[in-house]
């Protein structure tokens, strides 16, 4: 009887421990600094990264800086005294880590630039981005093909340029990248900048401050379009858009009219997509962020367990001091027709979400 009880007692162990939940160990604390939980694409990227680094074994420490530079310094070195093995930063200003890259290098912290390259400093490990120069080609190449279906007869088109944040670095590759398409253009005279305000000098925005961009297209209209009519706005980012587009509704262009500007967009921004049904933005760039919250843990992975991560570039981003590492996924153009195909049917947001 005995024998019995002791072996039925062991059958009912090896059940109970083949039922039980299997729990990997803690690889380590990972740093995630974010810039802003102003634009809802840096809340996604956030938690979807919390949530890649978690499913492989990761703690995640997830720090938003509200665009305070000071703030974001003081959760990062906060996260290296805590312990992170690995800091993955979308920089609020790229120029300003320098110092606090230095101590994390020293305390054996790898470095991971986030969508924004870091610069100005050797203690940048890899960088997980987009094609940001391909953005702005698609930005460019949507805003002709809107100008072309909305004014056939009018040339040349009378276009304004936004840029963004001076203090990022992919402002200027969205700027580049679409000016590749539309400077041929300007030079042939198929396209009037009436402003002539060019180059991200003259057209950037500060913190890609949707604010910002509405007062300075207020300025251009009142200064340069009393008897004249703008055709095309090139906006790199959905926030900068609304603003805009809240410009031109406010001196009298009518959404629901056929001469209402072709307004192009970046990051597939919830508002912006119901703005685009609406009929008043035409584009948007969608970046899907989960997919690079996924490289990045993967790559972050990688590099812990002593490999080399996978990258695709390694001659274009230059950071001033190093040319970084890079791992570039590829941008997509949404167009109103592909909402319901590429957003909802990726599951990015639902068709609750697009219709309320």
């Amino acid at each position: 009887m005995k024998k019995l009880i002791s072996a039925l007692a062991s059958i009912a162990l090896g059940a109970s421990l083949m039922a039980a939940p299997a729990f990997s160990a803690d690889k380590g604390m990972v740093g995630i600094s974010m810039p802003t939980k102003s634009s809802t694409r840096w809340i996604s990227d956030g938690e979807s990264m919390v949530k890649s680094f978690k499913d492989l074994g990761y703690t995640a420490d997830l720090q938003f800086a509200e665009d305070d530079i000071p703030n974001q310094l003081a959760q990062i070195e906060n996260m290296v005294t805590k312990g992170a093995k690995v800091l993955v930063i979308g920089a609020i200003d790229g120029t300003t880590l320098s110092d606090i890259l230095a101590k994390a290098n020293q305390a054996g912290v790898k470095v991971f630039a986030y969508d924004r390259l870091i610069r100005d400093s050797g203690n940048v490990d890899y960088y997980a981005t987009f094609d940001n120069f391909k953005v702005g080609v698609l930005q460019a190449e949507s805003l002709v093909k809107g100008l072309k279906e909305r004014f056939p007869n009018v040339k040349p088109w009378n276009v304004e340029l936004f840029g963004g944040s001076p203090d990022d670095n992919n402002a200027f590759f969205f700027y580049d990248g679409a000016m590749s398409v539309l400077k041929p253009m300007i030079d042939k005279g198929e396209i009037a900048v009436v402003s002539g305000q060019m180059g991200m000098d003259k057209v950037g925005t500060l913190r890609w401050d949707g604010a910002v961009a509405q007062a300075r297209m207020d300025n251009l209209l009142s200064a340069n379009y009393t008897s004249k009519k703008v055709n095309g706005v090139l906006s790199p980012y959905d926030g900068l858009s609304r603003g805009i587009i809240s410009s031109l509704k406010g001196v009298g262009y009518d959404p629901a009219g056929k001469e209402f500007p072709i307004v192009t967009g970046q990051d597939a921004e919830l508002a912006s997509v119901k703005g685009m049904i609406a009929g008043e933005q035409y584009s948007t760039i969608f970046k899907d962020t989960r997919d690079l919250a996924a490289t990045t843990a993967k790559m972050v992975d990688a590099v812990m367990q002593g490999k080399t991560p996978e990258t695709n570039d390694t001659k274009t981003y230059n950071n001033g001091v190093k040319v970084v590492p890079s791992m570039l996924l590829a941008p997509h153009v949404v167009y109103k027709d592909d909402i319901e195909k590429v957003l909802v049917g990726s599951g990015y947001y639902t068709k609750d979400q697009i219709a309320k």
